[in-house]
């Protein structure tokens, strides 16, 4: 068993298998070199330290990834789209160990912590949490890591950071307009996910006016919020993949993605109506928006886009090759 850590992975060396030179009989002259093939690192064969809470262990990268499936798909979607969360969760994981341990974790590879990695759903946990129907869903997880053994998206040879997201409001979001640079696989690209096949894909929340403002002025002590929120909110800016660009907010141009965080909306797409006793927010979607939509993959493969076809779509100029 091939053990990698993430210190010492060299991803130029796993991408590239060695060409081969066969010759003929003495006399012979050598047949042309074979061409260059990418040898597949098969998902049982990479081992992974894994930090749950306090504690760490080993796990195989093909155990992992089950986990995480569990975690971050419904297992009831479309068996090209579980593929396809498959492959971009192990394009996540080639990237981050070839970027290195986080700080949050620097003696394991990933943590459980969703916030800080990705969701991991322990057998365990996925029995309690499905009941009668962990033997089918689950088999269809393990499926699909099976199914996509040793494959990840790869952009000029190497695995992205493959990000993904529940739903998107019509158009997914560019890297820039969520954090700090851009990446050219991460354009905003269409999204065909909407109210019919999306739980929860409009949410509203209000805050009273003594609410808005106590949440607010932690973020931002520098506002000036006087009188009622009618007068604090400016027009809303939107980028190009319609989410909220800025917003001004008591004299203050702040961030969509800021006031995201601030109210704890599902989304940067949104909108703000506030009167004399209360800020409201619609929004739609869930999630940063960025990479590929989970509803939106599930969606694609209804109408007969196979994993690859769907990794292609969210993931602008990538490819599907091993590992």
């Amino acid at each position: 068993m091939r053990k990698y850590a993430a210190a010492g992975l060299v991803l130029t060396v796993l991408l590239f298998g060695g060409a081969y030179l066969a010759a003929g009989g003495p006399a012979a002259e050598p047949e042309p070199a074979a061409p260059e093939t990418a040898a597949v690192h098969h998902d049982r064969d990479v081992t992974l330290t894994i930090q749950d809470g306090d504690t760490t262990e080993q796990m195989t990268l093909e155990r992992y990834l089950t986990g995480v499936v569990r975690g971050e798909m419904p297992a009831s979607f479309e068996m090209e789209a579980l593929r396809a969360q498959a492959a971009a969760e192990r394009s996540y994981v080639y990237y981050q160990l070839a970027a290195g341990r986080k700080d949050a974790h620097p003696d394991a590879d990933f943590c459980t912590d969703h916030t800080c990695c990705s969701a991991y759903l322990s057998e365990t946990a996925a029995r309690e949490k499905w009941g009668g129907d962990f033997a089918p869903w689950n088999t269809r997880v393990e499926q699909a890591v099976s199914d996509t053994d040793g494959q990840v998206v790869l952009y000029n040879g190497r695995p992205i950071l493959a990000v993904f997201h529940s739903s998107s409001a019509g158009r997914t979001a560019a890297a820039g307009d969520v954090w700090s640079g851009d990446l050219p696989y991460l354009v905003s690209v269409d999204s065909p996910e909407g109210e019919e096949t999306v739980p929860n894909y409009y949410s509203t929340v209000t805050f009273t006016a003594a609410e808005a403002k106590e949440k607010l002025l932690a973020a931002h002590p520098e506002l000036k919020l006087s009188g009622t929120p009618d007068r604090w909110f400016g027009a809303a800016a939107e980028n190009g993949s319609g989410r909220v660009e800025t917003v001004s907010v008591g004299g203050t141009d702040i961030e969509g993605t800021e006031l995201r965080r601030i109210f704890g909306l599902r989304s940067a797409c949104f909108t703000v109506a506030a009167d004399s006793e209360s800020v409201t927010f619609r929004v739609t979607g869930y999630g940063h928006g960025v990479g590929m939509s989970q509803y939106g993959a599930n969606q694609l493969a209804r109408e007969g886009k196979t994993w690859q076809e769907i990794l292609e779509w969210y993931y602008t100029g990538a490819t599907v090759g091993n590992a």
